[in-house]
């Protein structure tokens, strides 16, 4: 069983690579952070589903695992994105009226 968790959660930072990677402004985060975020996502997704009773060979708990690990690291990076840049152009404001 821990084989298969190790297998989902590689996966799941390959996913988050790939929002990384998909996602414009990669300037405003760190080369590392989604794809961290989808590591983290797919371990405890398959935990919690294990823990549920799911089979950790069956197809299901693949499937949730992987699409969570896409999913959320790519609404992390999009609303990273925007706080990020609002919080820039709140303190160039603040900057330039000083």
């Amino acid at each position: 069983m821990s084989m298969e968790m190790l297998f989902a959660t590689v996966g799941g930072a390959i996913f988050g690579i790939g929002a990384h990677y998909a996602i414009p402004h990669r300037v405003l985060r760190g080369a590392a952070l989604l794809c961290s975020v989808g590591a983290v996502v797919a371990a405890v997704v398959w935990a919690g589903l294990t823990w549920l009773g799911w089979p950790f060979d069956g197809t299901w708990i693949w499937v949730v695992s992987l699409v969570a690990s896409g999913l959320v690291p790519a609404l992390v990076g999009v609303l990273l994105n925007r706080t990020r840049s609002a919080g820039d152009e709140r303190m160039l404001d603040r900057l330039s009226r000083a």
